[in-house]
């Protein structure tokens, strides 16, 4: 049939794609993906490409889907390399771990996206509720919102119900907002135009946050126990 593609032989192996070919498949779902985001991937033993004679990198359909995979648990979950590479190594080695942090599913849910009146109705929030917490800086204004903002409205729900109203709960943006500049200047040496020293300072700014989570969480704790005193 004309301007049908042949068929492969049977048992025959999919053709390897190049660095374009891979940007084709994965731009429209993962769009900061780059050629220096791949090379950074590669430096860091999450993928292995063959070569040509020439020293092109080529990608198996099963570099494809294992690069897929990195890219959805750090945009899903916020898993850092070194969590998924250690995953991944427990693949390769034939065993079944369970992700840290992410159920894996053998096909992964879309990511939610739900209006305002959906979020309402989701977190069983009042409007005025929502305008509040966008109003101090806890959930963002936007037309569609994710599974975050579904987990700050079910929190700020709760507080409510306690007592404390996201009035109360503006000195966490600005803390968060501190940090955050800590956290920049931390990273400014590292951040060059190159891509891949980009993602390198990305993946050093998350393990920062994580490190200042464990902070903020056990100076809560310390201080309940002072307070009950």
């Amino acid at each position: 049939m004309a301007g049908a593609a042949a068929p492969r032989p049977s048992g025959a192996p999919a053709p390897l794609l190049g660095i374009g070919q891979v940007l084709g498949r994965l731009q429209p779902e993962f769009p900061e993906l780059t050629p220096s985001k791949l090379r950074f991937l590669e430096e860091q033993g999450l993928v292995s490409p063959a070569r040509t004679a020439a020293g092109y990198r080529k990608f198996s359909e099963s570099d494809v889907e294992r690069i897929e995979f990195v890219l959805a648990m750090q945009r899903d979950h916020y898993l850092p390399l070194k969590v998924i590479r250690a995953h991944l190594d427990e693949i390769d080695a034939g065993r079944t771990p369970a992700l840290p942090g992410a159920t894996v599913a053998a096909s992964r849910p879309a990511p939610t996206r739900l209006r305002r009146d959906e979020l309402l109705r989701e977190t069983g929030a009042a409007g005025p509720l929502l305008d509040e917490a966008v109003s101090v800086g806890l959930i963002a204004p936007a037309e569609h919102h994710g599974d975050d903002a579904v987990a700050v409205m079910r929190a700020v729900v709760a507080l409510r119900a306690a007592g404390i109203e996201p009035r109360h709960l503006r000195g966490i943006r600005i803390a968060a907002e501190r940090e955050a500049a800590l956290i920049e200047q931390a990273i400014a040496p590292s951040r060059r135009p190159d891509a891949a020293d980009r993602a390198r300072a990305a993946e050093r700014a998350l393990e920062l946050a994580r490190h200042l989570e464990t902070l903020q969480r056990e100076a809560l704790r310390l201080a309940l126990g002072r307070a009950s005193r």
